[in-house]
């Protein structure tokens, strides 16, 4: 029986949220599945991925073929990474403990850039938050000036437009006679 490591769709139409299983390849795509493994939210940001290692790594172990999308989550994750130090072990190129040294090396190196990507989110969105009043009191203060001004010509003009428009109504009043 060939074993697939794929997403299993759930959610709301437009807002999908994914269930990471192992499956028979033959089965359709939300039906029946050998084991979940973990959950994959790509609406948030950075996405939300919780994936159970040690049962993902099993299954690797076993055979199970991920599917596209699902290599990448395993490698963001650093599942495939895992995989191949241990398929490194069972060779002989190095030692369990040089594996898991370069593993924590990896892992340290993965969370800190992950980190550094929330801080710069939160950082662009609090940024994001500041342009957005100053437009806003900008826009609110040329409005004030521009109503202003149009006050104060609206409470000049008039005296003088009743003394150009009094002659002008007197000259063509002989013109139409």
């Amino acid at each position: 029986m060939p074993t697939r490591i794929r997403l299993q769709r759930k959610g709301k139409k437009g807002r999908p949220y994914y269930h990471v299983v192992v499956a028979d390849s033959r089965a359709p795509r939300d039906g029946k599945y050998i084991e979940r493994i973990g959950a994959y939210d790509p609406n948030q940001n950075p996405a939300f991925i919780e994936i159970d290692n040690d049962k993902c790594l099993d299954w690797l172990q076993k055979g199970a073929q991920p599917s596209d999308t699902c290599r990448a989550i395993l490698s963001y994750t650093g599942v495939v990474y895992r995989n191949h130090l241990l398929n490194g072990v069972k060779k002989g190129a190095f030692s369990q403990e040089e594996a898991e040294r370069r593993f924590d090396i990896w892992k340290n190196e993965k969370t800190t850039k992950i980190e550094a990507k929330r801080s710069k989110l939160a950082e662009g969105k609090t940024d994001a938050e500041k342009a957005r009043i100053a437009a806003e009191n900008k826009k609110a203060a040329e409005k004030a000036a521009a109503i202003s001004a149009k006050l104060a010509a609206a409470s000049a003009p008039p005296a003088e437009a009743a003394t150009e428009e009094a002659p002008a109504a007197e000259g063509e009043a002989p013109a139409a006679e």
